[in-house]
């Protein structure tokens, strides 16, 4: 399988005429050199999960040529059939689109054997796509649950059309990044409104897509390692995988997280980032919670952050259950030292203790739990969290 033609993939697409602008990255370093003809399957194609719908086939990868964010042939049919999603119509037309704001939908049956190169996206495109669908990431025109929705299927779209061509270069790399971002920050935002089943439902969507988004960038930054080539956002992304462990509904994607780890790059191993993930999961396990919302209030990038947030109070119930068990009948627990240590305001503090079954007494102003409550219980469904409170004294420390 010749993969020399992926040079033809470089660049920048101009976009002349569109009110949408990227971020204006360059092509990014050289691809990859291909591998040999003597390589096994699964090195030819180190991506197969990226859209497991398209059949793998013998046929040589196609180059796509389409200019735009949405094939012409599709555009017209969807204006056609009024097909059009809400971000996409013209004047709120649904039978209207423009090059601009059309992009291409995800599809379930295609294979390699009936599309034509005007239907796929070279990579140049791809990367303006992916620009522009984390443009609209800010836009409040729209309830968020309804731009999570048109962004979650075009960038599948994206990464079928990558594997399509198997892309697997810097550029493409930085594609994939991009969309573990954008579910990243859509699990920190549909956290708040999970409440209700259809937003559940979304919720469980979202972590899945996110898990196989890693999967196929581990198995994409091993590709370029062979190469001598290595992403800076490496070690940052290797840790989400480590901190999508706090969470007791995490997608179990290996048996030994341990082995897993043993087998990273020795660079990555030793990160600032996979070491504050370590450590944070070491904390959350042993039971120390004071030292964990320290580190995540201190340590956390900014995506790191998003993506701990949202099992923020499950921390926080668990170590209600720690304070509860292990403490004396006589040994009252101050809710406001407690929300000290556990970095929330005392009033949500005080809901959440009355989610998990603790009553609060009250004593000249002060509000408390008594431990050894049988009442106590670890909630099914936790409540929204507001992210990590820092008192004052403690900003001083960090």
């Amino acid at each position: 399988m010749d993969r020399r033609g992926e040079a033809s993939h470089r660049g920048r697409s101009s976009y002349r005429g569109r009110g949408w602008r990227g971020r204006g990255r360059g092509g990014g370093r050289p691809s990859p050199s291909p591998p040999s003809s003597t390589a096994s399957p699964a090195a030819l194609n180190p991506v197969p999960s990226l859209t497991p719908a398209v059949p793998v086939d013998d046929a040589a990868p196609i180059m796509g040529t389409c200019p735009d964010m949405c094939p012409a042939r599709e555009r017209a049919q969807r204006e056609r059939l009024r097909d059009l999603a809400v971000l996409e119509r013209v004047d709120g037309d649904p039978a209207r689109t423009s090059l601009s704001l059309a992009v291409k939908k995800f599809c379930r049956t295609i294979s390699s054997t009936n599309v034509l190169a005007s239907d796929i996206r070279p990579l140049p495109v791809l990367q303006e796509t992916m620009d522009y669908l984390l443009h609209l990431l800010d836009s409040s025109e729209h309830p968020f649950e309804t731009i999570h929705d048109f962004i979650f299927d075009r960038t599948r779209s994206i990464r079928q059309d990558l594997s399509m061509q198997n892309i697997v270069n810097d550029q493409a790399v930085q594609i994939y990044e991009d969309a573990v971002t954008f579910h990243i920050r859509s699990h920190q935002r549909l956290s708040t409104s999970c409440q209700d089943s259809a937003a559940s439902s979304l919720c469980y969507l979202n972590m899945e897509q996110l898990t196989k988004c890693l999967l196929s960038l581990y198995d994409m930054y091993h590709v370029l390692h062979k190469c001598d080539s290595h992403s800076k956002k490496e070690a940052e992304y290797y840790s989400f995988y480590v901190l999508l462990h706090l969470g007791c509904k995490i997608h179990k994607m290996i048996d030994s997280l341990s082995l897993w780890y043993g087998q990273l790059a020795t660079p990555v191993r030793r990160s600032k980032e996979m070491i504050f993930a370590r450590s944070l999961l070491r904390c959350y396990r042993l039971g120390n919670f004071k030292r964990f919302f320290c580190m995540v209030a201190a340590e956390a990038t900014d995506l790191q952050l998003r993506l701990v947030e949202p099992f923020l109070n499950e921390v926080r119930a668990r170590a209600l259950m720690y304070f509860n068990y292990s403490g004396y009948k006589l040994q009252h627990h101050p809710l406001e030292h407690l929300s000290g240590i556990l970095m929330i305001e005392e009033s949500e503090l005080e809901s959440l203790c009355g989610i998990c079954g603790l009553e609060i007494t009250r004593s000249e102003g002060t509000k408390a739990f008594v431990p050894k409550q049988t009442s106590f219980n670890l909630p099914t469904s936790m409540p929204q969290s507001n992210g990590i409170y820092v008192s004052r004294e403690f900003e001083r420390l960090i």
